[in-house]
């Protein structure tokens, strides 16, 4: 091995974000951030969900009872991975509610009595949102060479796109 590249290997060792990554540390800012966000997002997405899923009424009730349990449990197992990549790229991630609540952008739904027809509706229009911002996501982890990051969100992205599908299939009407 060359003696630059010997160094070039100590200063990647060596640097700032304690050499968890190849990744520099403004990417490495960066990335956190827009997966802080998307963790804040996809955790308001689940709790959204599950309202609904919990207060779900009408005709199609166990369908629609069943398909947002579905989409919940998708919902929640994303947290943890969005959660533990942040943490390996070397950033710090959520640490509470009120930390979800300052950064997501999923809003919240806090009526009485929401139809069964506005419920899909608004899931709908939540998830396409999420995945408009995995795809900004997508393309900042691109930019560094943040090729984990990338692949995790494609995954993501299909898993948002089909849960809004079936949402806008099924709203219709």
């Amino acid at each position: 091995m060359s003696k630059e590249s010997k160094q070039g290997l100590e200063a990647l060792r060596f640097s700032d974000h304690n050499a968890r990554t190849d990744i520099p540390t403004e990417s490495v800012k960066e990335i956190s951030a827009a997966l802080n966000v998307l963790l804040a997002d996809t955790f308001a997405l689940y709790v959204k969900t599950k309202n609904f899923h919990w207060h779900m009424s009408g005709v199609h009730f166990r369908d629609y009872h069943l398909l947002l349990d579905e989409h919940g449990d998708q919902l929640f197992d994303m947290t943890d991975s969005i959660a533990e990549r942040v943490r390996k790229v070397g950033g710090a991630t959520l640490r509470s509610i009120g930390h979800i609540a300052r950064l997501q952008r999923v809003e919240d739904n806090d009526a009485d009595f929401v139809t069964p027809q506005d419920m899909l509706s608004e899931l709908w229009e939540d998830n396409k949102a999420l995945v408009l911002h995995m795809r900004s996501a997508h393309t900042l982890c691109d930019e560094a060479g943040d090729v984990a990051s990338a692949s995790l969100l494609e995954n993501w992205i299909d898993e948002a796109q089909r849960r809004s599908w079936f949402l806008y299939e099924i709203s219709r009407g």
